[in-house]
């Protein structure tokens, strides 16, 4: 009987050996934004951390090596995005927002390309993580051919602070943040669409508390500061087009952000489009069924199609 129990927890052993890994388990493919030492000045001490509990629950910070995570499709549809998730600059919500977006464009076709981007909080110069959001988009536009994207088919997307820094690369692209001389740098960092969800858009009042702003220009910034790091200040018809997502009960980043970057960008001659939902707070991500703002997956994909970025599924 004993003989025959270890043969049994020997089989057994063999066979979860034998079985693959789960998805979750293996390895991401990831790219490094920049060899060797970052632009900019900055240093952080010790390991990344993942926020095990609270609001910060799968959240990264500590940030040392900026960089992206490659979601590829099984059925690429040519197009690609860049995802940033928010965090107030101070951490990035991964699990939260920019790692089921990811997912669900990746189901969608679309090549994706997750930013672990530089934190001001973690030690490193404000202007760092829009440094990396621009060498990020210059790296995918540079290798569009290696993942079978069109090069004017390459958008962002931000949740927040992410709306915020996707925002800034998209209506700034060209802004002399860094020098850099290598093959990546003749590109353009310029999206070809943006995709905001409940974006941080303006640091002026009354919108003047969020982290967002604290983290970038600090709490006594003046008008110039403020102007200088607000989206619609560089609302122009030159704007990619633009689609904006936003919670009608958002405590963090009210409408009055997404309705004011909306309107600066339509009086400017911009194709900007706005969806705003009755209820569901701030931080939500892709949502959940029940919730009236997990309708904006659907919407964001007619959207796209709308502006020949993808095509129906089947045709």
């Amino acid at each position: 009987m004993i003989a025959r129990h270890l043969l049994l927890v020997l089989t057994a052993l063999l066979s979860l050996l034998a079985a693959p890994l789960p998805v979750a388990a293996a390895s991401a493919e990831e790219i490094l934004l920049w060899p060797g030492t970052p632009p900019g000045h900055g240093a952080v001490t010790g390991p990344e951390k993942i926020g095990a509990e609270g609001a910060g629950y799968g959240a990264v910070s500590n940030i040392a090596t900026p960089r992206m995570r490659v979601y590829r499709p099984a059925e690429p549809n040519g197009a690609a995005v860049l995802v940033a998730g928010g965090g107030g600059y101070f951490r990035i919500q991964l699990k939260k927002e920019s790692t089921p977006a990811a997912e669900w464009l990746q189901a969608q076709g679309f090549t994706v390309f997750e930013l672990i981007y530089r934190l001001p909080n973690d030690g490193w110069d404000a202007a760092a993580p829009f440094m990396d959001a621009q060498r990020a988009m210059k790296i995918i536009r540079t290798r569009a051919g290696e993942f079978g994207i069109a090069p004017n088919k390459i958008g962002i997307m931000g949740f927040s602070a992410g709306g915020h820094l996707a925002g800034f690369t998209a209506y700034q692209p060209a802004r002399a943040l860094y020098a850099g001389a290598d093959r990546f740098e003749a590109a353009s960092a310029r999206p070809d669409f943006a995709v905001l969800l409940f974006p941080v858009v303006t640091l002026r009042k009354p919108y003047d508390t969020t982290r967002t702003r604290r983290e970038i220009i600090g709490d006594t910034a003046g008008p110039e500061a403020e102007d200088a790091w607000s989206l619609d200040t560089y609302a122009s018809k030159d704007a990619p087009p633009t689609i904006i997502f936003a919670a009608a009960d958002d405590p963090t980043t009210p409408p009055g952000h997404g309705i004011l970057l909306f309107q600066t960008l339509i009086a400017a001659g911009a194709s900007a489009e706005l969806h705003l939902f009755r209820d569901g707070g701030h931080g939500w991500g892709l949502g959940t069924p029940e919730q009236v703002i997990s309708q904006w997956p659907a919407l964001f994909a007619h959207w796209a199609q709308s502006l020949k970025i993808t095509e129906k599924r089947g045709e």
